[in-house]
């Protein structure tokens, strides 16, 4: 290691090549075995400071080179002119753009995002176009409907209305009451249903006989409508819906208290 260290001693020979060169630095700069490793080193020994004096406006840099001899060099050289990034959609957006894009079609999503304020890159209203317009920019999927609803699925209101054999202003009168439970993906996107087995089997035709109506719930529990709905909800009663007939509506199953001891 020392010996690396040591100044490397030249032979007049080699002296004498480095002067020959130094008197003619171009033949060195431009020699085919001159690396840019090489012409980044000779430019680190040749210059002594350089002034950079960045006019952006113009689209130029003046640039002022002190050399170690004490000459120095002055020259303009063009730079690209500086290009502000356009205005871009906040990512808020795009992430809830990704959520929507897998349960609504754009001019649906365009709703939502213009019920919730938020506006475009340009501070406009969304629209299905420009809603498809970014989707497809950011490599989004369109949204597809299955054609046939996935036990579990969310589907829409319109949708579940059609399968349960019901019409829509009962799917939310029920979706309002929680005995129908329903999600929103977020403030202001339409209603989703989760079609499950397990709501599927309560909407009937007739009830059994232990299912009797609200009236006569109420009635027997001794509590209001909403305080059976709350319980109906909260799974502490069991309920079912009776879609057709002149006894369509919800039917609760009360379970008789047990008679006192001594009556």
């Amino acid at each position: 290691r020392r010996e690396q260290q040591r100044p490397i001693t030249i032979t007049p020979a080699q002296l004498q090549t480095l002067q020959r060169l130094g008197a003619d630095i171009r033949q060195v700069w431009t020699a085919p075995t001159t690396t840019d490793r090489d012409r980044k080193e000779l430019l680190h020994t040749l210059l002594g400071e350089v002034i950079l004096n960045l006019k952006r406006a113009e689209g130029r840099a003046h640039l002022t080179l002190h050399w170690r001899g004490g000459a120095f060099t002055t020259l303009d050289v063009p730079v690209p002119k500086f290009k502000p990034m356009g205005p871009r959609t906040d990512e808020d957006t795009i992430s809830l753009l990704q959520r929507l894009a897998t349960l609504y079609p754009d001019e649906v999503i365009a709703g939502i995002l213009n019920r919730q304020g938020r506006k475009t890159a340009t501070g406009e209203r969304f629209t299905a176009n420009q809603v498809g317009s970014l989707r497809r920019y950011r490599g989004i999927p369109r949204y597809q409907p299955p054609a046939t609803p996935l036990d579990g699925e969310l589907v829409s209101i319109r949708k579940a209305a059609q399968i349960l054999g019901m019409n829509t202003s009962s799917i939310h009168r029920w979706l309002s009451d929680g005995f129908i439970a329903g999600e929103q993906l977020t403030p202001g996107a339409p209603w989703q249903i989760r079609m499950t087995d397990e709501l599927r089997s309560r909407i009937v035709q007739q009830a059994p006989p232990e299912y009797v109506p609200m009236i006569v719930a109420t009635a027997k529990l001794g509590v209001s409508r909403q305080t059976v709905l709350q319980r109906v909800k909260r799974g502490e009663l069991k309920a079912m819906l009776v879609r057709q007939g002149r006894h369509k509506g919800l039917r609760i199953k009360v379970i008789d208290p047990q008679p006192q001891l001594f009556q």
